[in-house]
């Protein structure tokens, strides 16, 4: 097929520290409460006068460098990497939210964009007027909008709000029509951030059968950024992994996704610390240890079955405290999701608490998997939180009946289930 977009040595520069403000005698303001030591009177909202973290003027940073990439019409390319790779510029150069340092983009039909929530959205126009706003600035005809509006409308599920301003939307609700406003308008190139994270799951899931059928069926090209690695590997039939802006694999999903993988799982059955000061958490919560280890044997693997313990310190009495613990496969599955009340009749005590639980043999599959951390007050609040803490890896075993089979079977649970046949001819 034809190449729909093409990326010739696409590369991007910004550069760091104190924008102008505009006018001269700003800029000399500015300049003068500097060289006294005082506050710069024209920092934005939210920002910090931390001087021991200011960046130096002049300085530059590469967000992407030397892009080169061809996508066809009909692909889904799943675009991963960690944060800051410079995932988002890609799709902003794209959509022409700014503009390459270097190099050109060809991209052939009308681009339709979800960067993030509430994109192209007036938040003092309604529902009805922004999908009409929207469909306008995507080329689209009056009439062709009228026809598409009653599917937008049903797909994002806010018929009942759909003439009340965009301002009184939730997040939820901004990217559901968004969503649905970009999906819908027929446009031949259609890129996604991981905005579709804040809706639902069972909007996720729509989202994703939409732009398959966007795709497949209609032959549509689809961009799509997620840390949902799963999501990728369902979607998407090309995929790129970029590193500090530069592009380290393209290919296969499943080859580029387990690269990926690869370099991020650090192997870390335990973590453990000596000193409260230096250890992990806050002022709530700090870990004194945490480890995973076979219940028998040396080994963790499919038939040994998986030992946990946890140490921390509790700094907040005569609350309820919980300690709850998720763990994933290395592509963000949940396994499960489980907690142990530790003070039911808020009478949690000043000190170390030890929690520990095991998994039996034969109920995870070989694999790597992570392992996060929450703890609760009064099961309202969150009190302290980490992801992925502990990183293992379960080795696998033979199976009997299978002894020339070494590979592993698919799926997340490897059960020893027996098995009752007859012969019935």
């Amino acid at each position: 097929m034809a190449a729909v977009i093409e990326f010739e040595n696409i590369s991007k520069q910004y550069r760091l520290g104190k924008i102008g403000t505009g006018t001269i005698s700003h800029d000399l303001n500015r300049w003068w409460h500097t060289v006294r030591g005082k506050e710069d009177p024209y920092l934005k909202i939210g920002q910090i006068n931390d001087r021991t973290q200011v960046a130096r003027d002049g300085d530059y940073v590469w967000a992407l460098r030397d892009i080169s990439l061809s996508v066809e019409q009909g692909d889904v390319l799943g675009i991963i990497g960690k944060n800051g790779a410079g995932k988002s510029t890609l799709l902003k150069i794209l959509s022409k939210i700014t503009t390459p340092t270097t190099g050109i983009i060809k991209a052939r039909g009308r681009i339709a964009s979800l960067l993030e929530v509430g994109t192209g959205f007036h938040p003092e126009m309604t529902g009805r007027e922004n999908i009409y706003l929207n469909g306008t600035i995507l080329g689209m005809t009056k009439a062709e909008i009228t026809r598409k509006f009653d599917e937008i409308v049903d797909f994002a599920g806010v018929a009942k709000y759909i003439d009340t301003p965009a301002k009184r939307y939730s997040s939820g609700m901004e990217v559901r029509l968004g969503f649905a406003i970009a999906a819908h308008l027929d446009p031949e190139i259609l890129v996604v951030d991981e905005v579709l994270a804040v809706g639902d799951a069972e909007f996720q899931k729509k989202a994703i059968g939409k732009m398959q059928d966007v795709s497949k069926r209609e032959g549509r090209t689809v961009l799509f950024v997620s840390h949902n690695l799963e999501s990728v590997k369902t979607l998407c039939n090309r995929g790129i992994l970029l590193k500090d802006g530069c592009i380290q694999l393209a290919g296969e999903t499943n080859d580029v996704v387990n690269t990926y993988i690869e370099e991020t799982y650090t192997k870390n059955q335990k973590i453990y610390f000596d000193d409260i000061t230096d250890a992990i958490g806050n002022e709530n919560i700090k870990i004194k240890s945490f480890e995973v280890y076979p219940a028998k044997g040396n080994a963790l693997n499919v038939e040994s079955g998986i030992c946990f313990k946890l140490q921390f310190y509790n700094h907040k009495s005569n609350i309820m405290l919980d300690a709850n613990v998720e763990l994933l496969t290395a592509d963000n599955v949940v396994v499960f999701f489980t907690g142990a009340m530790l003070s039911s009749e808020k009478d949690s005590k000043r000190g170390i608490y030890e929690v520990s639980f095991s998994l039996p043999p034969y109920l995870l599959n070989a694999g790597k998997y992570k392992m996060s951390l929450f703890f609760g007050e009064n099961q309202r609040h969150v009190l302290w939180y980490c992801i992925d803490v502990l990183w293992f890896e379960i080795e696998n075993t033979l199976t009997p009946g299978y002894e020339y089979n070494i590979g592993t079977f698919p799926g997340i649970i490897k059960p020893q289930i027996k098995f009752q046949s007859v012969f019935l001819g």
